[in-house]
């Protein structure tokens, strides 16, 4: 029998196999080179992977990566504008930890579940595409009809003061888009025409999309999956039989 014949070790560990990859596409790097030069200090960084790319900038020139790429590269399609916030829920991830390791969403004890540390400051979730280190982050996404391919856009905002010029000079589709998104994260687009609520009355106080935002009928009434299911009417008795059945057979 040769080597290659020879049966693995019984204690070897078995080799993952790799996650395919896709190498980064020369035209989207092409366009990330482009708008380096372009943007000067203002690009930060870039991800071309999997047929798509993303390019974060300085909030300072969010608005000019938006006309360079509609004026200079041709991307003339506005598909949207929207935000991030990237602030953990440490209530909400514990209470999945706990479900999911078999505690029940509760201590081991049975007992309320630990409160976080009182001097322990916000955890930012990460793993972002493209980097960033703020809590908050606004992105849009372009397309180019002759491309035919669009780009994503991000920019990193302040936590005190969310704010990035408008795009509505550059693709008048951002309007409603920058509406909802002042409305839902709180983020301020400077030289939007008219910034009003859209599905909120007028003297509604928060922002419903952002991480910290109170949601009150989470509070009376659990997240599903973080609770055990309650029993079907009959359920127990359905199991009861089948089990009496099962015995009587092996009988």
């Amino acid at each position: 029998m040769s080597d290659q014949d020879a049966p693995a070790p019984a204690d070897a560990e078995a080799e993952a196999p790799a996650e395919p990859t896709t190498p980064p596409d020369p035209a989207r790097e092409a366009l990330a080179d482009a708008l380096r030069r372009d943007l000067g200090d203002g690009f930060l960084e870039h991800a071309n992977a999997n047929g798509d790319l993303w390019i974060r900038v300085s909030r300072d020139c969010w608005r000019r990566a938006a006309e360079t790429l509609k004026v200079k590269h041709g991307f003339d399609y506005f598909c949207f504008v929207s935000g991030i916030d990237w602030l953990e829920n440490p209530e909400l991830s514990s209470r999945y930890e706990a479900v999911y390791s078999g505690d029940g969403g509760s201590g081991e004890d049975g007992g309320d579940e630990a409160a976080p540390a009182a001097d322990a400051g916000p955890t930012l979730l990460g793993d972002r595409v493209a980097g960033g280190d703020t809590r908050f982050t606004v992105f849009g996404r372009v397309f180019s009809t002759t491309k035919k391919w669009g780009v994503t856009l991000k920019a990193d905002l302040d936590e005190a003061n969310p704010t990035v010029e408008s795009w509505v000079t550059v693709y008048r589709g951002a309007d409603w888009h920058e509406r909802e998104t002042w409305e839902m994260f709180g983020f301020q687009f400077d030289g939007h025409p008219g910034l009003r609520h859209m599905y909120l009355p007028g003297g509604f106080e928060g922002f419903p999309l952002r991480k910290d935002f109170p949601l009150l009928a989470r509070m009376v009434k659990p997240w599903p999956g973080l609770v055990d299911k309650e029993p079907i009417p009959g359920e127990d008795d359905d199991s009861e039989q089948q089990g009496e059945q099962q015995e009587a057979a092996a009988t």
